[in-house]
C-alpha cells in the first residue's frame, strides 16, 4: 500500500470510528442490529424494572455491579457467572444486586438480534440508564467489550471501606485511574446504603481508642447511634444511607455532605480531609459541571482491562460461558 493509500485509510477510520479507546467506540452497535438501537431496547428494559419493580435504588445496585466487575480481571461481566466457586461466591460481593435485571435485558436483546451484545456492555449501558433515572444526566457508553469465561472468588480483590486515600489512590492507579477519577468513581456513593457491620467501629471503637471517629460531625454520630446500637437485637443489621441528604438521586451533595463531616464510611469522610483530594472534593462541589465528568470518570472505568475480539466471548446467557471448555471447569 502506497504512503497516500495508507494515509486516506487512517483517516477514513478515523472519521467512521469517531471518538474511541482500543477497538471501543460509542455507537458500537449502531446499524448492526437492523432497526433495533441496542441502547433503546436496554434502556427501556432498565426504565419498565425500575417503574413495575420499585426498584429505586436501582443506580446503586448497577453502580456498585460495575465497579465491582471492572475491579477484577477488568470490565469483562465475569461478575455475572453462576458457580460454587465464581466471582459472586466472594464475601465483598455477597451484596451485589441487580442480576434478574440484567437476564431481563439479555433476554429482550438476544430476542431481537441473537449473539450480539455482550454482557459487559450492558453493565455499562444499564448502569448509565439507571443513573438518568436517578437524577443523574445521560453520557455517552463506549461499547464493544467481549465477555470473559474464568470467575473465580479467589480473584476478588476490592478495596475495603476503611482503606487510606493514599492506598486508594494506588490501587485505583493501577487500573489507570487518576485520583480524580477515583473521586468522583466513590462519589457514585451519593446512592446506595452501606450496613451497620461495616461502620461500626467508626461509632463506638474508632482505632481501639473506645470512641467514635473524631471526623464525624457530632450530628452524624447521633445519626449513627440511633440506627446502629452497640449491641444489635435480633442480629438486625440496618441499611445505612451513604448520602444522608439525598440518598436516592445521583448528585453532588455527597461531596457536600462529607465536607461537614458526614461521611458515612471512612474513605468517603477521608476523600473530604486527607491533602490529596481534599482540593478534588472542594472543586467538586463547586463545580457546575458535576454531571458531565462524574460522566467522564464512569467511561473510563468502563475501559479497565477490556476483552475484545479473539480475547473474550459474547455469551448468549450472561450466567454461563457459550461452551464447556477449561475456563468453564475453573468456575463451575
Amino acid at each position: 500500500m502506497s504512503k497516500a493509500l495508507a494515509l486516506v485509510a487512517v483517516l477514513f477510520f478515523v472519521a467512521f470510528c469517531g471518538e474511541c479507546y482500543g477497538e471501543l467506540r460509542f455507537g458500537f452497535y449502531k446499524g448492526k442490529c437492523g432497526i433495533t438501537d441496542v441502547e433503546v431496547v436496554v434502556r427501556d428494559v432498565v426504565k419498565i424494572w425500575h417503574i413495575t419493580k420499585r426498584e429505586k435504588d436501582i443506580a446503586a445496585a448497577l453502580l456498585r455491579m460495575q465497579f465491582h466487575d471492572c475491579f477484577v480481571n477488568g470490565c469483562d461481566a465475569s461478575i455475572l457467572l453462576d458457580g460454587n466457586n465464581s466471582e459472586k461466591k466472594a464475601l465483598p460481593n455477597s451484596s451485589v444486586r441487580g442480576y434478574p435485571l440484567i437476564d431481563a435485558i439479555k433476554e429482550a436483546l438476544e430476542e431481537r438480534c441473537k449473539g450480539l451484545v455482550s454482557c459487559a456492555d450492558i453493565i455499562s449501558m444499564a448502569a448509565r440508564d439507571a443513573v438518568v433515572l436517578s437524577g443523574g444526566k445521560w453520557y455517552n457508553v463506549e461499547t464493544g467489550r467481549k465477555d470473559g469465561k474464568v470467575s473465580l472468588a479467589s480473584n476478588v480483590n476490592l478495596p475495603s471501606p476503611s482503606i487510606s486515600v493514599s492506598d486508594s489512590i494506588k490501587v485505583f492507579g493501577n487500573k489507570n485511574l487518576s485520583s480524580t477519577d477515583m473521586v468522583y468513581l466513590l462519589g457514585g456513593h451519593t446512592v446506595g446504603n452501606t450496613h451497620c457491620s461495616l461502620i461500626q467501629d467508626r461509632i463506638y471503637n474508632f482505632n481501639n481508642t473506645g470512641v467514635h471517629d473524631p471526623t464525624m460531625s457530632q450530628w452524624l454520630f447521633s445519626e449513627l447511634k440511633n440506627k446502629c446500637p452497640r449491641v444489635a437485637s435480633n442480629n438486625v443489621d440496618n441499611p445505612i444511607p451513604l448520602d444522608m441528604k439525598s440518598p436516592s438521586f445521583v448528585d453532588n451533595s455527597f461531596f457536600q455532605e462529607i465536607q461537614k463531616g458526614n461521611g458515612v464510611l471512612k474513605i468517603d469522610q477521608q476523600l473530604a480531609l486527607d491533602g490529596l483530594t481534599k482540593k478534588i472534593v472542594g472543586d467538586i462541589v463547586k463545580d457546575p459541571n458535576f454531571y458531565t465528568k462524574f460522566g467522564e470518570a464512569m467511561v473510563k472505568l468502563g475501559r479497565v482491562e477490556v476483552l475484545t475480539d479473539g480475547q473474550g466471548e459474547v455469551r448468549t446467557s450472561c450466567r454461563v460461558v457459550n461452551k464447556k471448555s477449561f475456563f468453564f471447569g475453573l468456575f463451575n
